[in-house]
């Protein structure tokens, strides 16, 4: 699935073109007790708040289009020592997520789970799916491996046409996975689904006790606003479009998830200091710096992709090519893009 920069060109509507648990995530007692469907458990941790960059990851694979777990150690240690980044979103867009077979999706939520052990803060696994089954199936799976918590989208084949239809359909995710957060996915440039997120919120703790917050990739900052204004205290306002991060956080976002924080965390990390330290022209170069890159690599066509090419030649750990319907980045937006990478960070 795409997230933040590529969501947003979509949006525009650019080119983008084992089941036994293993290991259970630090501080995530409350995921061992995964009760039964409709119920809460009652010693649910109070869990520590999801804030600052989350990096929306990448699946790595194999040339032959299988995932490449072997890769995920080294890939968390690159978020945290590389990019200063300690949160992750696991199979989402970027991660191609629906394109990934459901036992795929488990193993790389367990792999992440494993490897983040005490290394990240959270590991957030998007469960969402097109039928309601295999959704409760991984997120019944992310609670018992441990996970921090889950997120889902709406379906968008069969659409929910109003809020509580879509409350209904989450409920039923969530219910899976009583003792861990729960965040609503918002992505309605690849959804389809315009239900706003203000709308959604009025009244979604009372149907869903788990409900923490939400990813909102979404460039409707008025929508965006009035979700702050009346929610800030209560849920996660994660932005989700990388390119309007400063935006977002003048709104009063708690936190951002999305693809380029996993090679270039430490740029925007620079600029939450500068910005929590209220020093705006400082936060505005490191927008701009950022966003001159995305500049340059949207005109040349972007998407989850061109994402792994950048993720690869960035971080050296290879990420492999996309699962088709997607095709791989050519060497010429490669090297281009390596180029003003390599400018920007002289």
């Amino acid at each position: 699935m795409l997230s933040s920069a590529e969501e947003a060109t979509a949006a525009r509507g650019g080119s983008q073109t084992p089941d036994q648990p293993r290991a259970e995530f630090q501080g995530t007692e409350a995921a061992r007790c995964s009760g039964h469907r409709g119920s809460l458990c009652s010693s649910m941790a109070s869990p520590k708040r999801l804030q600052g960059l989350t990096a929306a990851t990448i699946t790595p694979m194999t040339p032959d289009g299988e995932i490449n777990l072997s890769v995920i150690g080294q890939y968390v240690d690159y978020l945290v020592k590389e990019q200063g980044v300690k949160n992750v979103f696991v199979n989402g867009t970027t991660g191609e997520g629906l394109a990934l077979s459901t036992q795929e999706r488990k193993q790389l939520a367990e792999e992440w789970v494993t490897k983040g052990k005490n290394k990240l803060d959270h590991v957030i696994i998007h469960v969402g799916a097109l039928n309601l089954p295999e959704a409760k199936e991984m997120a019944k799976h992310a609670a018992v491996i441990g996970a921090s918590g889950i997120a889902a989208i709406a379906p968008f084949f069969f659409k929910p046409t109003n809020k509580d239809t879509l409350v209904a359909f989450l409920r039923e995710i969530a219910s899976e996975a009583p003792g861990i957060p729960f965040y609503y996915y918002h992505i309605p440039s690849l959804t389809g689904v315009k239900i706003r997120v203000e709308e959604l919120l009025d009244g979604i703790k009372e149907q869903i006790p788990t409900f923490q917050g939400v990813k909102f990739s979404d460039t409707d900052l008025l929508d965006f606003a009035q979700c702050v204004k009346n929610n800030k205290e209560r849920f996660v306002l994660l932005y989700g479009v990388d390119e309007h991060l400063l935006s977002a956080l003048a709104m009063g976002a708690s936190g951002a998830v999305g693809s380029t924080y996993n090679y270039l965390g430490k740029k925007y990390n620079l600029m939450l200091e500068a910005f929590a330290k209220q020093d705006l022209v400082l936060a505005q170069q490191h927008q701009f710096c950022t966003g001159e890159f995305l500049s340059f690599v949207f005109k040349l066509g972007f998407g989850v992709a061109q994402t792994k090419a950048v993720m690869s030649f960035t971080s050296r750990i290879p990420m492999g090519p996309p699962r088709l319907p997607l095709l791989s980045a050519s060497m010429d937006f490669i090297e281009k893009a390596k180029a003003k990478m390599d400018s920007l960070m002289e």
